[in-house]
């Protein structure tokens, strides 16, 4: 498998070597992101986990050099929900359960800055029940900063709510004051839920001290912003 893994790597690497030493024309530069492309798609929707692997590199390679392309998103948005909504199963077993993949494709997400990538995003933040995933998730939503009809926002005030109830995670609560406040930023106020979720993550004390402390000094700030109309 890992000798697949170098050659298609190396696949692509060889297609701007070929034409080395003189200016791609249009034509060529769409050739070689169409292959690019492809062998993104095959790769992520493989069964097991090592191809996943290489169509992250490639996504990695992609967007570096600017292919945010409507084919990459989409491979994306699949790995996303690999074991989740995308499931596979062996004698009853679900078999690509991979976060790891899952957490990976909610950070390439986030630089897309597109409507198509937060609502995959907001999505995985409602589905996904790995507090390492939803945490890159929220980041990621952050990055983006699209929040119309406070739709973001009310999805991380349920998820942060809802790990809240069973199991707090320190990392999960973080990134979601972040957010807010960030959301805060752009939108030039602050949802009242938003509020009530930093005042429970300051005031419960299975949170770690240093996340209570950062909510209420989140709070001495956002609670000064006006609600939203």
């Amino acid at each position: 498998m890992a000798i697949i893994r170098r050659f298609l790597l190396l696949t692509l690497i060889a297609i701007p070597a070929l034409l080395s030493g003189q200016e791609m024309t249009v034509e060529q530069s769409y050739l070689q992101q169409s292959i690019e492309n492809m062998i993104i798609r095959e790769m992520s929707r493989a069964d097991n986990l090592d191809m996943k692997l290489v169509a992250l590199e490639y996504i990695s390679n992609a967007l570096e050099r600017g292919n945010r392309s409507e084919d990459v998103r989409a491979s994306l948005e699949y790995m996303a929900f690999e074991g989740i909504s995308n499931i596979t199963r062996e004698n009853g077993r679900v078999t690509n359960n991979f976060p790891s993949i899952r957490t990976q494709a909610a950070t390439y997400l986030g630089q897309f800055g597109t409507v198509e990538a937060r609502d995959a995003l907001v999505r995985m933040v409602l589905l996904d029940n790995e507090p390492m995933v939803t945490t890159e998730a929220i980041k990621s939503l952050a990055t983006i900063g699209i929040n119309e009809g406070g739709q973001t926002v009310s999805a991380i005030v349920w998820m942060v709510d809802r790990f809240g109830r069973l199991n707090p995670n320190d990392l999960l609560a973080l990134s979601a004051i972040e957010a807010f406040e960030k959301f805060a930023e752009i939108d030039g106020f602050i949802d009242s839920a938003a509020i009530a979720t930093i005042r429970r993550v300051a005031s419960d004390g299975r949170y770690n001290h240093a996340i209570r402390e950062r909510a209420r000094q989140s709070l001495d700030v956002l609670i000064r912003l006006p609600p939203p109309n």
